[in-house]
């Protein structure tokens, strides 16, 4: 096993050229930061597509409603879906959006954010202060820039998997 700084808030997401770790950041956003691993030790963001990835801002994922190939996936839907716990309020910091930085995808309401997330392929820092950071890419930033783009990508690259490392 690799030597991790916080096992315990380091994420593992494995794609399909090879894993991402994300150190999460509990300090800055907890409740983001525990809910992602809740979501990663239930199993739920296996498989899930990166349903919104747009070259030159981001990759969007995480949509455990509608976005698992293994169950009922619907492109359409994509999206549009979050988990069955209840949205999380906003907690916004001085972080910035910087390349590898994860950030919780919301509707218009800053305190809708639940599942769903995207990571950032170049500083977007036009969204610093209006959407929560709450990790960052350690290492593997070269898999996130190979995911297939598209709105939603005909044919869309999934986390094959996402563990907690402690759990590992």
């Amino acid at each position: 096993m690799a030597d991790y700084k916080d096992p315990e808030n380091t994420i593992l997401m494995e794609l399909k050229d090879g894993t991402v770790v994300i150190e999460l950041l509990p300090d800055v956003a907890p409740e983001h930061s525990a809910r992602m691993k809740e979501l990663a030790r239930s199993g739920q963001y296996d498989n899930v597509a990166f349903h919104r990835v747009i070259d030159g801002f981001m990759a969007q994922t995480g949509d455990v409603a509608n976005g698992n190939m293994e169950k009922d996936f619907n492109l359409r839907m994509a999206g549009t879906g979050g988990s069955d716990l209840p949205n999380l309020p906003a907690e916004f910091s001085k972080l910035p959006h910087d390349r590898g930085t994860l950030g919780a995808a919301r509707s218009q309401n800053p305190n809708s954010a639940n599942s769903q997330f995207f990571i950032n392929f170049k500083d977007n820092h036009f969204l610093n202060g209006q959407y929560t950071v709450y990790g960052r890419v350690v290492s593997g930033m070269e898999h996130v820039d190979a995911i297939t783009r598209g709105e939603p990508p005909a044919s869309p690259d999934r986390m094959i998997s996402v563990k907690v490392a402690a759990d590992v």
